[in-house]
C-alpha cells in the first residue's frame, strides 16, 4: 500500500507551493460547491511521492469521507490494462497485430461496412481488408459504441444492448451481437472510440484458454499487489466503494450507482473496455510498472521494448484524433494527439495546448478518472472522483497546467 504522508516535493523535483494550489483549487471550485462529491490526486516523481490531495466525500447520501483506500469505478481506464493483457500474449509468441481477427472468431470473416439504411435493414458492403488485432488495439476497427448518438449503428447498439452489463450477459453474447451488425468504415480507415477492447478481452479467453478475469488476477494484479482491483466488489470492500453521480438538469450531483445496490455487483460480463473497480494505491502501482518500464518491485509483467511499442502513435501517417476521429468523441483532446496500442499519446503539445512532454501517453474512464505517464519528466499523475460523463469538466487540462507549473 501507498504510505499517503510520504510525500517529498523538494526529493521529487517539485515545488511545494506550487503543488499545494492543486488541491485548493480543486476543493474550492470543485469540492466545496458539490460539483463533484470529493477527489483523490496523486503526483509522483522518479518513484518518489511528491503530492497527495484527498478531499470531500465517497458517498454524500451516507455522509463517508473520501479516503486513501476508496473503491472506484475506474471505467476506461481499464483499456490500458487489457491492451497489456494482449501485449503479453504477443511476447509468448501467441498471435501477431496483423492477424485477422476472424482466425480467433470464425464468423467474422463476413463482416459488413453500413453504406446506408438502418437496423434492421442495413445496406452494406463488403470490408476492404480484414479486421487485425491492432485496428482493435487502435480503435480503427470500424466499431462504435451506443452512447456516441453519432450514427444508426450506434442506434442499433442501444437497441440491440450491445456490451450492456445484464443477467447473464457475457462476452460471447456481445461477440454474437457484433457478428450481426455491419461496421461504421472499413478497418484502418479512420479512428472511432469503441467496444473493441471488449473483444480484444474476449480474445484473452480464447487465445489464453482461460477466463479473462483469472487471466488479469494472475498476470497482473498479483504479481503488482494490485489487491484491490476486479471486476465486482468482494464483501469487504464495500464500505469503501464510492457512490457514482451524474448533473441533473439543475446541475445537482444525483446518486447514479448506489454502492450498496450497484450494478457491479454479481456481474457476468467482464469488460474489458471498463468493467474494472480499483483503488489510487493500486493502479498508482500499475502506473509506475509503465513509467518503469514494465517492471515493478521485481515483477516483470512486460517488456521495455514492448512497451515502447504499445505507447508509440500508430494512426495511419502519424496524425492525430482530430484528423481521422469519426465522431469526434475521446477521453482526451484531441488535437496534438496521437493513438497507440490501448494509450493515447502526445504528438505535439503546441498544437493540443498543454504541456506534458511529446511522448506522455495516458487515457481516462467515464466518471472523470484519469491517469497520465510522462517518460521524460519521470511523471505520473493520477485522478480518481465518480462523475460521469468526463467531458462535464476539463481536469485533465486543468491538472496538466498546474502540475508542470510546480517542475522545478
Amino acid at each position: 500500500m501507498v504510505n499517503w504522508n510520504d510525500t517529498d516535493p523538494a526529493a521529487a523535483g517539485m515545488n511545494a507551493r506550487q503543488l499545494q494550489r492543486i488541491g485548493e483549487h480543486l476543493q474550492t471550485q470543485y469540492v466545496n460547491p458539490a460539483k463533484i462529491p470529493g477527489c483523490l490526486t496523486v503526483v509522483q516523481r522518479a518513484g518518489q511521492l511528491a503530492y497527495t490531495h484527498v478531499s470531500g466525500e465517497r458517498d454524500r447520501e451516507r455522509s463517508l469521507p473520501m479516503t486513501p483506500d476508496t473503491v472506484f469505478r475506474i471505467y476506461s481506464m481499464t483499456k490500458p490494462i487489457t491492451s497489456l493483457a494482449i501485449m503479453m500474449l504477443w511476447e509468448r509468441g501467441l498471435l501477431t497485430l496483423d492477424d485477422p481477427v476472424h482466425r480467433y472468431i470464425p464468423a467474422w470473416q463476413e463482416l459488413r461496412v453500413r453504406t446506408g439504411g438502418s437496423w434492421p435493414d442495413f445496406e452494406t458492403r463488403p470490408m476492404e481488408r480484414p479486421m487485425r488485432i491492432r485496428d482493435l488495439l487502435c480503435h480503427t476497427a470500424g466499431l462504435t459504441y451506443d452512447f456516441m448518438y453519432a450514427s444508426n449503428i450506434d442506434r442499433a447498439y442501444r437497441r440491440q444492448g450491445v456490451a450492456r452489463p445484464k443477467p447473464g450477459y457475457a462476452l460471447s453474447d456481445m461477440i454474437d451481437q457484433l457478428t450481426q451488425l455491419p461496421l461504421e468504415f472499413s478497418p484502418g480507415e479512420a479512428w472511432n472510440y469503441s467496444v473493441a477492447t471488449d473483444v480484444l478481452g474476449y480474445l484473452v479467453e480464447v487465445i489464453a484458454g482461460e477466463s479473462f478475469p483469472a487471466f488479469l488476477k494472475r498476470e497482473i494484479f498479483d504479481p503488482l499487489n494490485m489487491v484491490d482491483t476486479g471486476f465486482g466488489p468482494r464483501e469487504d470492500q464495500l464500505e469503501r466503494f464510492a457512490a457514482c453521480y451524474i448533473r441533473d438538469s439543475k446541475k445537482q450531483l444525483v446518486c447514479q450507482d448506489d454502492p450498496q445496490a450497484s450494478s457491479y455487483v454479481d456481474r457476468t460480463f467482464f469488460s474489458g473496455g471498463g468493467g474494472l473497480l480499483s483503488t489510487a494505491s493500486d493502479y498508482l502501482r500499475f502506473c509506475s510498472m509503465l513509467a518503469n518500464g514494465g517492471e515493478f518491485e521485481g515483477a516483470r509483467i512486460v517488456g521495455r521494448r514492448t512497451l515502447e511499442l504499445m505507447t508509440a502513435n500508430h494512426l495511419p501517417g502519424g496524425n492525430d484524433l482530430a484528423s481521422l476521429s469519426v465522431s469526434g468523441f475521446s477521453e482526451t483532446h484531441n488535437e496534438g494527439v496521437g493513438f497507440g496500442l490501448g494509450f493515447a499519446r502526445k504528438i505535439d503539445p503546441v498544437r493540443n495546448g498543454y504541456p506534458a512532454s511529446v511522448g506522455t501517453f495516458y487515457w481516462g474512464g467515464l466518471a472523470s478518472t484519469l491517469f497520465w505517464v510522462d517518460p521524460a519528466e519521470e511523471l505520473i499523475v493520477l485522478f480518481m472522483t465518480q462523475l460521469i460523463p468526463s467531458s462535464t469538466f476539463n481536469f485533465r487540462g486543468q491538472l496538466e497546467a498546474m502540475v508542470y507549473a510546480a517542475l522545478d
